[in-house]
């Protein structure tokens, strides 16, 4: 039976059929069978391990700036050295800037806290309960009543993991010791005084939880000597992607005074998240890489095997680029598998990433996402759709290559040559 080439065409029926034949291998061509498995596992735990390591990264990276500038300003003016910082006057001004969300001035200073467990220290911010109240990740997460409470009897707010390790409830009295208070003919004394706390708050990122209480700024200025201005003003922004549009008008409006935005405070922790983001990137791409070559190391034994079944089909009508695509379908159909297979598995581990965590810490025994080293109480996967396109066509895109040579092999074998030593 001669095949008609006038019928045939581009990735017929009859290439498919002998493709995915090849793709299910003899009882005498077991090893390659193997290397076709092992091919279709490495890229799709490469595909899975990208998707999900990529969209960890993303979701550490979101989350993290998130409560980072949840709590602190886009921008802060701080007092400097030389001259006072007005809160209202500067407020007034800061307030008229368009693309402001909000000017909230405090007063910030480090104090010793000791509860009925322990002592350690903390970052004391002074704040207004109108001002608390506007900054939305800590109103939305605090307790009860505590908003209520910190504006009518002037106690203190804490982070959640902060009471915990000073053993007090809402309701309890903690101390707080200044390091600078009144002026002594034997120096500069201690200041150390005694607050209910009124409330706790959570936001999910134990280097504020543990570490930060909010006492009222009048009470903060008496507290730390501030007299009557405040150590910075911290500014939220609408978008804080715009930090160098604004960054002019802020000032001008506060001149003699420093300012910086979060793009600057935060500029090693951007690096190093970035850095590793592409590390980690290029280092998983190897794991599809090999898994590419093996489907060249498979293919290549694929065809030796076949040189007969090659010449055959050669000399029955099949051109050589119908050759070429056969071993090109064989070659792809491991790499499109592996690549949908695996970005699916990626996906639904992201999905459902927390309640992995939770069940491999329980069968573990032990803590695999710390909030100490972490900073964040749970495991965040955020996925790009655009990265999850990029890891999908870097994959098939390597698959395709890894077929190209194995195919034009098979397409080359001159069918004369392999007949006539049959």
């Amino acid at each position: 039976m001669m095949l008609d080439p006038d019928n045939a065409h581009a990735f017929s029926g009859f290439e498919r059929k002998v493709a995915f034949r090849y793709l299910r291998p003899a009882n005498t061509e077991g090893f390659i069978s193997v290397i076709a498995a092992l091919s279709f596992l490495g890229i799709m735990l490469g595909v899975a391990t990208l998707v999900v390591v990529m969209s960890v990264m993303n979701g550490f990276r979101t989350e993290l700036l998130d409560r980072i500038l949840g709590v602190n300003g886009h921008f802060v003016v701080y007092q400097g050295n030389t001259q006072v910082l007005d809160d209202v006057a500067a407020t007034d001004l800061l307030n008229g800037i368009n693309g402001l969300v909000a000017a909230i001035p405090l007063v910030d200073g480090q104090a010793l806290v000791s509860g009925t467990r322990t002592s350690r220290g903390v970052l004391a911010r002074g704040i207004k309960a109108q001002d608390l109240e506007r900054v939305t990740i800590l109103s939305e997460n605090l307790s009860g009543g505590a908003l209520e409470s910190f504006a009518a009897d002037g106690g203190i707010i804490t982070g959640s993991r902060l009471a915990d390790a000073l053993g007090v409830n809402v309701g309890d009295t903690v101390s707080l010791l200044a390091p600078e208070g009144a002026n002594t003919p034997f120096g500069v004394a201690p200041r150390y005084l005694s607050f209910p706390v009124v409330g706790t708050f959570e936001v999910g990122m134990s280097e504020i939880d543990a570490n930060v209480l909010f006492l009222p700024l009048e009470t903060a200025q008496r507290f730390f000597n501030a007299g009557p201005g405040v150590s910075q003003i911290e500014i939220f922004i609408n978008n804080p992607e715009d930090t160098n549009l604004l960054r002019e008008q802020i000032e001008r409006a506060v001149p003699n005074h420093p300012v910086t935005d979060w793009k600057q405070s935060n500029a090693t922790l951007q690096g190093a998240l970035e850095v590793e983001r592409n590390v980690m990137f290029l280092i998983l791409t190897m794991i599809v890489l090999v898994a590419a070559l093996n489907i060249v190391s498979g293919m290549i034994m694929l065809v030796k095997d076949k040189n007969k079944d090659i010449a055959v089909l050669r000399a029955m009508g099949a051109t050589k680029g119908a050759i070429l695509r056969i071993f090109f379908l064989a070659g792809a159909s491991i790499g499109i598998s592996g690549t949908i297979i695996g970005c699916i598995i990626g996906i639904l581990f992201c999905q459902n990433i927390e309640t992995l965590r939770q069940w491999l810490s329980k069968l573990s025994g032990t803590e695999l996402f710390s909030p100490e080293v972490y900073y964040l109480t749970q495991l965040p996967a955020k996925m790009d759709a655009s990265e999850i396109i990029g890891i999908v066509l870097m994959a098939l895109t390597l698959s395709f290559l890894a077929t190209l040579y194995p195919s034009w092999r098979a397409a080359s074998l001159d069918p004369v040559q392999v007949l006539r030593y049959e």
